[in-house]
Parts: structure tokens; C-alpha cells; sequence
């Protein structure tokens, strides 16, 4: 009896934490796509401004190792356009740093005079929700806009009762897959109570 509960309580487990990262709707960004990339020709405080980032998200550096590099630093060295101390340095060309905790987190190029350039970003994470921000799935090249009106008249996704559309189904295959989750999880939960 004690064996089929922990398996039971293995199994709730395992649904919640499926059902936690289908719900959060963690969306993968890669750095001034789609027009640019970490180079020194992107604006990043235009493209900063049109996504909420939100734990669980992530962004992609992609870029020459040969010509950039990213560095994270503290507010001080992204003030100051220092990479001296920095938290982290990456180097591969393409590179993924996950956004973990609520904060700002600060990144820049290192090479000589890039980051006076312009080539750093300051990258306000917010606490995930429930239903990962607007509730629907974003291409995940796409930023997740703030309000419509941050985005280019051009760029604004469809709107149905003041929320992005999106182009495709998949957000409602996110959903139906979250609501069967959450049922599934129900019914295991349930079924534990019998005990």
C-alpha cells in the first residue's frame, strides 16, 4: 500500500510539473530578431522595449565569435561599458541564457567600443503567470509585446477583444494541452484521496 502511494504522489509530481512549464508558456528570444541580431547595427533599446520578458523565457545571442562576444555584467559595468568582473562571459556564437529570477539583468558586447556602440541590453524580467502573459502562443522569434501600441502599426499582431491573435492554432493547442493536463491531474489527485 505504502509503494502504490509514493508512486501515486511520483506520478502528481510528475503531472505538476508538466502542467507548471505548459502553463508558464516560457517563449525562447533570440536578441533583435527578427530585423537583427548582436551586432553593432541593432537597436536594442527599441527592441528591449516590445517584449516582456518573464521567468522561464530565454534569450539567444547569435553572432560572429570571431567579431562579438557577450558579456553579462552588474549595473555598474553596463553603465560604465565596463566588462571588467563580469557575472558571465559567452563566447560560442550562439548562446542561451535562461531568465531564472524577477530582476534586471544587464549584457554587452566586450570587444573594444561595441558597447559604446550601442551593443548592450538591460532585460527587465518579470514574475511568469499563469498563463504566460497574454495567454496565447508567440512564435518564438516574435516578441511578446507589451502593449499594442509599443509595437510598429505594421508589426501588430491580429487583435480579438484587446489580446494578440495568434496567426497559427497553436494557441489552443497549448491551452487544450494544459486542460487536459490539469484534468489529468485532478483525477490522479482524486483518485490518491480514495486512499
Amino acid at each position: 500500500m505504502a509503494a502504490a502511494n509514493r508512486s501515486a504522489l511520483l506520478v502528481v509530481a510528475m503531472a505538476a510539473a508538466v502542467l507548471a512549464t505548459t502553463a508558464t508558456g516560457a517563449t525562447t528570444y533570440t536578441v533583435g530578431a527578427p530585423a537583427g541580431s548582436w551586432d553593432t547595427r541593432t537597436n536594442y533599446a527599441q527592441w528591449v522595449s516590445a517584449v516582456t520578458f518573464r521567468v522561464g523565457d530565454q534569450l539567444v545571442f547569435k553572432y560572429s565569435p570571431a567579431a562579438h562576444d557577450v558579456v553579462e555584467v552588474t549595473k555598474a559595468g553596463y553603465d560604465s561599458c565596463s566588462s571588467s568582473g563580469p557575472v558571465a562571459t559567452f563566447n560560442s556564437g550562439d548562446d542561451t541564457v535562461p531568465l531564472t529570477a524577477t530582476g534586471t539583468r544587464y549584457f554587452m558586447c566586450g570587444f573594444p567600443g561595441h558597447c559604446a556602440a550601442g551593443m548592450k541590453i538591460a532585460v527587465k524580467v518579470e514574475a511568469a503567470t499563469a498563463t504566460g502573459g497574454s495567454g496565447t502562443a508567440l512564435s518564438p522569434m516574435a516578441p511578446r509585446p507589451r502593449t499594442p501600441t509599443a509595437m510598429a502599426p505594421n508589426a501588430m499582431p491580429p487583435m480579438s477583444g484587446g489580446r494578440p491573435v495568434s496567426p497559427s492554432s497553436s494557441a489552443s493547442k497549448s491551452t487544450g494541452v494544459a486542460s487536459l493536463v490539469g484534468l489529468s491531474l485532478g483525477a490522479i489527485v482524486a483518485g490518491l484521496m480514495s486512499f
